[in-house]
């Protein structure tokens, strides 16, 4: 007698863990309106899908972006004015950075994202006066 009721208390205690896990999970609010949509690849052997959006906010005269995974998940980082582009603002996870074709190409942790990029040259166009009169 005694291990049936083991048995069904264990079966009982089983079944409220399950339901527990089984809720959905809380909801976590998504990128504001009118927020960019950046290509995204998130975990191990995943592909790139315009699946995350990036909201930019000014704080203390830094430039803070926040790209908001499908799931519900974040991540922060800050832009950077000194021509490195972005680095992470919160997380442990260090930032890797590369320049291709136009796009700057964040990977932090399993995750990559792609951002447009601008590249900045401190040299002036070829045309320019100051050019002209080194020749001279």
């Amino acid at each position: 007698m005694r291990i049936s009721n083991v048995t069904l208390g264990s079966v009982i205690a089983g079944t409220l863990v399950l339901a527990a896990c089984s809720e959905p999970p809380a909801e976590q609010p998504q990128a504001e309106e009118g927020s960019d949509a950046i290509e995204c690849a998130l975990g191990d052997g995943s592909t790139f899908g315009a699946d995350c959006l990036v909201e930019r906010e000014e704080v203390d005269g830094q430039t803070l972006l926040t790209i908001r995974h499908p799931d519900g998940g974040f991540r922060r980082f800050q832009q950077l004015d000194d021509g490195r582009g972005l680095v992470e603002v919160d997380g442990a996870d260090q930032v890797s950075r590369a320049l291709e074709d136009g796009t700057l190409l964040i990977t932090i942790g399993a995750d990559r994202y792609r951002f447009p990029a601008a590249v900045k040259t401190d040299t002036p166009p070829a045309d320019t006066p100051a050019q002209a009169d080194e020749g001279e």
